[in-house]
């Protein structure tokens, strides 16, 4: 390749608009102003630690800090600058990576304790031409731990003319005695509004027409790097041939128009099968990759839950969402509640999971909407422990039928499948009600006063062990049933006497007493069982079905 050849040669777009000074560098406010202002005081450290992500600058902060250090102006006489270097020869050639005094060291393929002697050796001689000997080492978390170790001396107190300036992704695996002896600087990721504006900038530079749906597919796909949305819009103008539109960007991409994902996550929270198994295929056909439509999913869930956290407009929340898209989402939130959204998240998040590892993607992407479905509609915790407290779930799948008639009636679930046996629900369960603590008059105050103040083991031991004989201010009595705990007495003492603030006595008697309130639930029950079954219509059900059992009755108000 001639010289004109390798000048004219295409550089892709991170190379090109990589910043050459700190007025050129994005999204990292908080690092630019820290660093040009210890530059114009003087007051520079003498090792520099920068982390974060990959993508957002981390090298190229190191090469600027090195070129504003070493600036000599036009006529080799200017001090440190915190502005333009262009017209400096030393920094041209650090830009180009050729000068002697600023050495790059890759931390991955050098990381033990020779590459760093080496290093060390050279740290005593003065710089040949630059005002100070720069050391980048980038990667730094890969070294050694010897590597470390011969380092830490030499970076505590090291000569007057040397800056060391290392990068890491992982600052975790940099050991406490290195970075206490730097100056840390953390590199955030770049906001998609920022890396928006500054897409739209290298565009019109490069004379390409985009959309501004399009950039803002790039830039949230860039995911805060910089780097990476810098080489997804090289990718889109090259296959966009001088216009990079919304279509195109989301084939490039693989991902699903946003109406589409609402489409399917309306129909996920409405439990309609067809229609959203029928979304998920077109978007599959469409190009869309199933991981990225979970992960959209997820997207959308997390916003959803944000519109019903946060109290503001949805416009505020999420100002980057086409209006038409983010009210929609809103109402969806407004309709489903943080319970079901909690649920659908903790299923897309073990479902994306599971599509990394699947032989067949998009059949592991439909079960994971099949599983959405059936659990759209499902109570919260919540409800689900009020509901067994109360006695008021009733199974489904069964014939219902009514038992008497008037105001209230019990209601009972039938199964009417063979082999088919499940417990009897409560026809009256006990409903917790407050309980005063002097206010004790049953046994059933008691347990609903443990129930109040956290103690439901003890309450249900007291439920299935206690067969009360007295029960007087400050006393109970009881006969212990054969199923109770042998503490019993000692443990429903102490509660009661820590809640109450007065001393109880609990003994046991061997006097025979009432039955344990399971015992005497049990027999309500089975009292109401007879009565629903010698109901003409139970009756005649029964006669039409011998396999049917009776599972549960529950009592109905008109």
């Amino acid at each position: 390749m001639s010289i004109q050849q390798e000048n004219n040669a295409y550089r892709v777009l991170a190379r090109k608009y990589r910043p050459q000074n700190f007025d050129q560098l994005i999204g990292q406010d908080a690092l630019v102003r820290t660093l040009t202002n210890a530059i114009s005081s003087g007051r520079v450290a003498h090792a520099f630690m920068l982390t974060g992500v990959r993508g957002v600058g981390k090298t190229t902060t190191a090469r600027i800090i090195a070129k504003a250090l070493n600036y000599t102006g036009p006529d080799g006489t200017a001090g440190p600058t915190t502005g333009p270097t262009d017209d400096c020869e030393i920094c041209r050639a650090i830009s180009e990576d050729r000068h002697p005094d600023v050495m790059e060291m890759d931390a991955a393929s050098r990381t033990g304790v020779d590459d760093i002697r080496e290093i060390l050796d050279g740290v005593r001689y003065a710089p040949t031409s630059a005002r100070y000997k720069v050391y980048i080492i980038d990667e730094v978390h890969m070294l050694s731990k010897n590597a470390f170790n011969a380092l830490l001396k030499t970076l505590e107190e090291p000569p007057p003319h040397v800056k060391f300036i290392f990068a890491t992704t992982e600052i975790r695996k940099v050991p406490v005695t290195v970075l206490s002896r730097c100056q840390r600087f953390d590199l955030r990721r770049v906001d998609v509004e920022t890396l928006q504006s500054h897409y739209k900038k290298v565009c019109d530079l490069e004379k390409v027409s985009a959309e501004d749906e399009a950039v803002a597919m790039i830039a949230r796909a860039a995911d805060g790097s910089v780097r990476d949305g810098l080489s997804i819009l090289d990718q889109a103008m090259a296959l966009s041939e001088g216009a990079i539109t919304v279509d195109r960007v989301r084939s490039m991409l693989g991902l699903a128009d946003r109406t589409r994902l609402l489409d399917l996550m309306e129909h996920i929270l409405g439990g309609k099968g067809d229609e959203a198994l029928t979304v998920m295929a077109d978007l599959y056909r469409a190009g869309a990759d199933p991981q990225t439509v979970l992960q959209d999913l997820l997207d959308i869930t997390h916003l959803m839950s944000k519109f019903l956290t946060i109290k503001s407009p949805p416009a505020t929340v999420e100002p980057n969402m086409a209006g038409a898209e983010r009210n929609r989402a809103a109402d969806m939130a407004a309709n489903t509640g943080i319970p079901a959204l909690t649920r659908v998240w903790q299923i897309l998040l073990k479902g994306l999971g599971e599509i990394q590892h699947s032989p067949n993607p998009q059949a592991t992407a439909e079960m994971v909407i099949i599983r959405l479905m059936f659990a759209a509609d499902l109570p919260d915790p919540a409800t689900v422990l009020k509901q067994l407290k109360d006695g008021t779930i009733v199974s489904g799948g069964g014939a219902r039928a009514a038992s008497g008639s008037g105001g209230g009636g019990a209601v009972a679930s039938i199964a009417s499948g063979s082999g088919v046996k499940m417990m009897a629900q409560p026809a009256v369960a006990a409903q917790p009600v407050a309980v005063a603590n002097s206010n004790l008059e049953t046994l059933a105050d008691v347990v609903g006063l443990l129930e109040q103040h956290g103690a439901m083991i003890l309450a249900s031991q007291v439920v299935h062990g206690v067969e009360l004989v007295k029960l007087e201010p400050l006393r109970i009595e009881y006969h212990p049933a054969p199923e109770a705990d042998p503490k019993l007495a000692s443990d429903l003492s102490k509660k009661l006497t820590q809640i109450t603030g007065q001393r109880w006595v609990v003994s046991i008697s061997m006097r025979e007493g009432q039955p344990t309130l399971a015992r005497q639930h049990e027999m309500a029950l089975a009292v109401e069982r007879t009565a629903v079954m010698a109901n003409p219509v139970i009756a005649r059900f029964l006669s039409v079905f011998p396999k049917a059992e009776i599972i549960s009755i529950t009592n109905q108000e008109d």
